[in-house]
This record gives structure tokens, C-alpha cells and sequence, in this order.
């Protein structure tokens, strides 16, 4: 399922921010469980992440409000990263379903507030994009 290549892609982004030099053998090891199509999937959303990195962050930042950019919990950006390139670079996932499986990733791995955050922010980018 797309959740479990989501986690993996979550867990290497903030790992990638925690201790860079991690990342990629971490990555090796969880894709190492997912199923091919899992695979495909979360390199491509890795590729986006990538590829698109400052422009999904500028998007994340436009959209924070009420809240000191600064203070950004590295696992909500990782998920929020996450959902904006799914939003703006994946056709075939509706924003809806990107924005329900941000909230449950926040929801399960960030803050009790987070999620409720996460779906903010998600709302105003879709709101602009």
C-alpha cells in the first residue's frame, strides 16, 4: 500500500535531517520491506521531494500562519513535504487523499497538535495551488 511506501519516505526525510550521512542506508533498509510497486511509488516521491525541494518548502512556508517557521517540528516538515509534492507533482492522487494521509502520519508519529497543523497548512497550499 501507498501508507507504508508514505512512512518510509517519512522516516528518510527525517532521518536526511537529523544526520544526512544516515539517510541513504536507511533508505536501502526500509525500501528493502516494501513491495515493488511500494518501491516505485516512493521514489518517485522521493525523486519530487528532490527535485522540488525548495519550491515545496516555500509552499510550506507560505502557508504557515500563526506559527514561527523556525519552531517547525523536523517530522511535520518531513510530512508536510511529503504532501505538497504529492499535491503539486502527482496527478493521479487526488488532495484530498494526500491531506487524509499527512493528518495520519502526523497523527502517528509527531505531536498531539500536529495533525491539526498538518491539515492547515495543507488546506492553504491547496487553497493556491
Amino acid at each position: 500500500m501507498r501508507k507504508d511506501a508514505r512512512e518510509a519516505v517519512l522516516k528518510v526525510l527525517y532521518a536526511r535531517e537529523i544526520n544526512p550521512e544516515s539517510s541513504e542506508g536507511l533508505k536501502k533498509s526500509l525500501f528493502r520491506k516494501l513491495s515493488a510497486e511500494e518501491v516505485g511509488f516512493a521514489d518517485g516521491l522521493m525523486q519530487a521531494v528532490d527535485a522540488h525541494e525548495e519550491e515545496i518548502l516555500r509552499m510550506i512556508d507560505e502557508n504557515i500562519r500563526n506559527f514561527k517557521k523556525d519552531r517547525l517540528f523536523p517530522v511535520d516538515r518531513a510530512v508536510l513535504m511529503i504532501a505538497v509534492a504529492e499535491i503539486l507533482y502527482f496527478d493521479d492522487i487526488p488532495p484530498v487523499v494526500s491531506v487524509s494521509e499527512a493528518t495520519d502520519l502526523a497523527q502517528k508519529y509527531s505531536t498531539e497538535k500536529s495533525a491539526d497543523f498538518v491539515n492547515g497548512v495543507l488546506s492553504g497550499v491547496i487553497a493556491n495551488v
